[in-house]
């Protein structure tokens, strides 16, 4: 096989159009420009988001929010979602992701667990983050609540 053997797959692309070519091409004469006007010229046309010379849509309207650089998103995990695991199970940002038990976040700084729910069981939970009423829930149920 050579590179300039390759072919792209049979019906993976369309032919050109060809412009100019007689009247019975339908594309032909104005080869589907119109008549004259700025459209019609080599090099016609204007830049995107241009209006005319009135002030664009992307001028008028004021510029609204902010992007923290710096702002820390977690991955959040409530206690009812731990509710249904083994005794003595070790739960910890990669156990909650192969788990399928949160979302995955971009820009994160690691797990926060929040204290929807309740609690039976003894883990052993790691985090960035726990809210105070996760801590207490996962205590009281003789668990140990590790930040890490």
């Amino acid at each position: 096989m050579r590179i300039d053997t390759l072919s792209p797959a049979e019906g993976a692309t369309k032919a050109v159009k060809r412009l100019g070519r007689g009247i019975g091409s339908g594309t032909g004469k104005t080869s589907g420009k119109g008549h004259k006007g700025q459209w019609a010229r080599s090099g016609g046309g204007v830049r995107p988001g241009f209006e005319g010379g009135q002030m664009p849509i992307a001028r008028r309207v004021p510029k609204r929010g902010f992007n923290h650089n710096a702002k820390k998103y977690y991955v959040i995990v409530n206690i009812e979602d731990l509710a249904d695991l083994p005794e003595g199970t070790v739960v910890d940002y990669g156990f909650v992701m192969e788990n399928g038990l949160a979302k995955a976040v971009k820009n994160n700084c690691g797990l926060k667990v929040l204290g929807k729910g309740e609690l039976s069981v003894a883990l052993t939970v790691k985090a960035a983050k726990f809210s105070a009423s996760a801590k207490a829930a996962i205590e009281a149920a003789k668990g140990t609540a590790e930040t890490l």
